[in-house]
């Protein structure tokens, strides 16, 4: 089950998991009726990852920074967080860059929660581990409804032509529930990502503790869960009470990779998060660890360890996004700083590829 959190966690972050997906970043081939994402330049293979660099030197605007969640649109990254009522960075808070490392805060997303969001989930204050893609000129900010410890459990979605720093939550519109969980379903409904597949099909993956990371069919004319879908897929699964939580899908070569979340986040300092990956030939799995294991079963190969007990400053690396461009690949995600009170920080990294195609954080 999900971990039950003091009150002082509370205030430093909420959510734990995953941030974001940009469906530009994956270009398809279209074989379903609808939109198709803005396309991309396919990322250019990076050289065999053996160096380790360590983050980028960030500056401005860093912290409060959990699950983020990551666009670059035109000359501009949007940033998008997990957010409760009464934080100084607002629900869903936007922060821009120019050159991925100087960052401006601008405010929330979102002045109040959806009135159905209430409805949905009693006592939830917050949006956590947003989502955002660009499809067709639309773009897509998909976010947690949730409480601490419960799996009652909503993924919402919102829709804008134009996303304006100066007054971020102007020109969002709310779309309503695009999956819920109650007590009485296996899944916890939070965490979302959306990508799309080679064959031009769209896909939401989620999921936080309970029985692991899900997988959906999305309709991609309006981004909400495909009429008639199966039941959520499994994908990763950790026996309990082992955490994994935070999915986050990329398309690189001929498979696709899951990248996940272990253990405990929102702990300050203490926090053990880190993150592995697994990769399939198929969107919907199975899923397999560089030594062969079913993230079913289990599995999951280190990209970022968890920093604690080796001296890092920061600890606790996961929620992570990745950043396809075609200058090389990013890892974006939320680490703890030991030296400030164990305040979630925004950390982003080089991320590399192996001769035999798996991913290494630099």
């Amino acid at each position: 089950m999900k971990r039950i959190v003091p009150i002082l966690v509370l205030l430093l972050a909420s959510s734990c998991g995953s941030g974001d997906g940009d469906l530009s970043a994956s270009p398809a081939i279209s074989t379903v009726p609808g939109p198709t994402p803005t396309p991309t330049p396919s990322p250019t293979p990076s050289p065999s990852a053996t160096a380790t660099s360590g983050p980028l030197a960030l500056s401005g605007n860093i912290s409060a920074v959990h699950d983020p969640a990551i666009l670059k649109d035109g000359n501009t990254y949007y940033l998008f967080t997990t957010g409760n009522a009464g934080d100084v960075e607002g629900l869903l808070g936007l922060r821009t860059s120019t050159d991925l490392k100087d960052w401006t805060l601008h405010g929330g997303s979102y002045t109040a929660l959806p009135a159905w969001a209430k409805t949905a989930v009693p006592g939830a204050t917050g949006m956590w581990a947003p989502d955002i893609s660009k499809v067709n000129g639309q773009y897509r900010l998909y976010y947690s409804i949730s409480t601490f410890g419960k799996n009652q459990s909503a993924i919402g979605l919102a829709t804008a032509t134009k996303i304006d720093p100066n007054a971020p939550a102007a020109n969002w519109v709310d779309q309503g529930p695009v999956i819920q969980s109650q007590t009485s379903d296996n899944f916890n409904a939070i965490d979302p990502m959306a990508f799309v597949d080679a064959d031009g099909r769209y896909w939401m993956v989620f999921g936080s503790y309970w029985s692991g990371i899900k997988l959906i069919r999305l309709d991609p004319a309006t981004g909400l869960r495909l009429a008639g879908d199966a039941a959520p897929r499994s994908l990763a699964e950790r026996p309990a009470p082992d955490a994994i939580e935070g999915p986050y899908v990329i398309r690189h070569g001929d498979f696709y990779y899951l990248f996940a979340s272990f253990d405990a986040c929102c702990q300050g300092a203490k926090s053990t998060y880190y993150t592995v990956v697994g990769r399939s030939s198929a969107p919907d799995g199975p899923y397999v660890d560089r030594d062969g294991k079913a993230m079913l079963k289990g599995g999951g190969t280190i990209v970022l360890t968890n920093g604690q007990g080796d001296g890092s400053r920061f600890v606790g690396r996961g929620g992570v996004a990745v950043l396809q461009q075609t200058d090389g690949d990013y890892i974006v995600y939320h680490a703890y700083d030991t030296q400030r009170n164990g305040i979630p920080t925004l950390q982003i990294q080089r991320l590399g590829w192996t001769t035999d195609g798996w991913p290494v954080a630099q």
